[in-house]
């Protein structure tokens, strides 16, 4: 485990990150000798099937989504 404090955290992100992607290293980033925040691999989740969370929430789009819209069809507070 690698241990840093705020400010060398922000100028070797790039190299904790990398050491923490890799399953290296964790990171405990501390502020005043305390720690405040610790950077470690996260797990890997499926990905989440919406329609088993919401089957009653439908989407029903009009028309061509990919056709621009013109300055009259957008709401005033828009354009």
């Amino acid at each position: 485990m690698i241990t840093v404090n705020t400010h060398e955290a922000k100028t070797r992100l790039s190299e904790l990150l990398a050491k923490v992607e890799t399953g290296q290293e964790t990171v405990t980033i501390c502020r005043h000798g305390r720690p405040v925040a610790e950077l470690i691999q996260p797990h890997a989740q499926p990905p989440i099937d919406r329609a088993r969370i919401h089957p009653d929430l439908k989407l029903k789009l009009h028309g061509d989504i990919c056709v621009p819209l013109d300055d009259d069809t957008w709401p005033e507070e828009y354009r």
